[in-house]
């Protein structure tokens, strides 16, 4: 009986002929693709063919990867959104303070200025806070009499006079604001001369000028200035500005508004002027001589070498008249060479 093997374990040329056979062929593609490029077509078709198959075959492989790409991204974005809020507050809060150093350097620039044209000597302060009582418009210093600051001294910034400091401790001072109700201060119209005296009127932060006749020459938009007459505040310093002015046709006096110029309640940094402008002395008043009072009176020294007086005619007297004594009959009556006045008859 004769055994022939199945087709699929039949075998045909030696396996090193078949070797052989397929490694020159393989040779022989490679030299012709290298020399000439007659594969490159068939490449690209056979690559475009086994595309579709290639990404079919790498989804599985993308997918675990994407989803552990997803994960440790989404956990990374989140941390880097909270790295980039916490820089964000820290960059606005120094963005706030270089805004604020900014204003401060500014303000006190504006200050240095001012200082170099005041006439008297001045001295930099700070707020520390506002006055406790709320009805009042003062605010507290950081200079005291240690630096030498004392009563009744004007405070002032680069736009125009503060206030006034009304009590002074060691280490601070209190200044009452320009706006206060019990705080005054004698202005003139910079623009005419005419002077006032302008008052706080508390919370609302204006000032007034009161007792103002209604024709006086005051409109809106005038500077008021210090006019000095206090001998506290310098002359020159700029105060407010009008903003209303009202006359009262039946009255006497009219009303005047006026904005302050200085930060009174802007500004952080002030000027406290140390020294009392230069004012004449007033002259000294003598106490008024009392009439009738020996006692004050000085001695009388006698006068020598004086001429006598001329001596004044002396009126004469007025004879009364009365009647004549009757001639005796004996006695003859002598001529006499003068006449003789008619007796004046006797009166009953």
């Amino acid at each position: 009986m004769e055994y022939s093997p199945p087709p699929l374990f039949k075998q045909g040329a030696p396996a090193r002929v078949k070797v052989t056979v397929f490694a020159c062929i393989s040779v022989a593609l490679l030299m012709l693709d290298a020399r000439v490029h007659m594969l490159d077509l068939v490449r690209q078709a056979a690559g475009t063919a086994l595309y579709p198959l290639q990404m079919l075959a790498l989804m599985p492989r993308d997918a675990t990867a994407n989803m552990g790409n997803y994960f440790s991204t989404l956990s990374k974005l989140q941390q880097e959104v909270r790295e980039l809020k916490s820089a964000q507050v820290a960059a606005a809060a120094q963005m706030q303070q270089a805004q604020l150093q900014m204003a401060e350097n500014a303000q006190l620039r504006k200050l240095m200025g001012a200082r170099e044209h005041l006439p008297v000597k001045s001295m930099m302060s700070e707020i520390l806070y506002d006055a406790r009582d709320p009805a009042t418009r003062k605010v507290v210093l950081d200079r005291g009499i240690r630096e030498g600051v004392k009563l009744g001294r004007p405070v002032i910034d680069n736009a125009g006079v503060v206030g006034q400091v009304t009590r002074v401790f060691l280490f601070t001072s209190e200044v009452t604001l320009l706006t206060d109700k019990e705080q005054a201060i004698p202005v003139q119209v910079l623009r005419n001369g005419l002077r006032s005296v302008a008052y706080g009127r508390g919370q609302s932060g204006v000032l007034d000028l009161r007792f103002v006749a209604p024709n006086a020459d005051i409109v809106v938009g005038d500077v008021l200035i210090t006019s000095g007459m206090d001998g506290i505040y310098p002359a020159g310093l700029a105060v407010a500005k009008v903003v209303q002015v009202e006359s009262n046709a039946g009255g006497v006096f009219g009303r005047v508004v006026c904005q302050p110029l200085g930060g009174v309640d802007r500004h952080r940094q002030l000027l406290i002027l140390l020294d009392a402008p230069d004012v004449l002395p007033r002259p000294v008043v003598e106490a008024p001589k009392v009439a009738g009072k020996k006692a004050g009176l000085p001695k009388m020294a006698p006068l020598e070498n004086v001429p006598p007086l001329p001596p004044k005619e002396a009126a004469a007297p007025a004879v009364p008249v009365t009647a004549a004594p009757a001639p005796s009959p004996a006695a003859a009556p002598a001529k006499s060479a003068t006449p003789t006045a008619p007796a004046a008859k006797a009166t009953p």
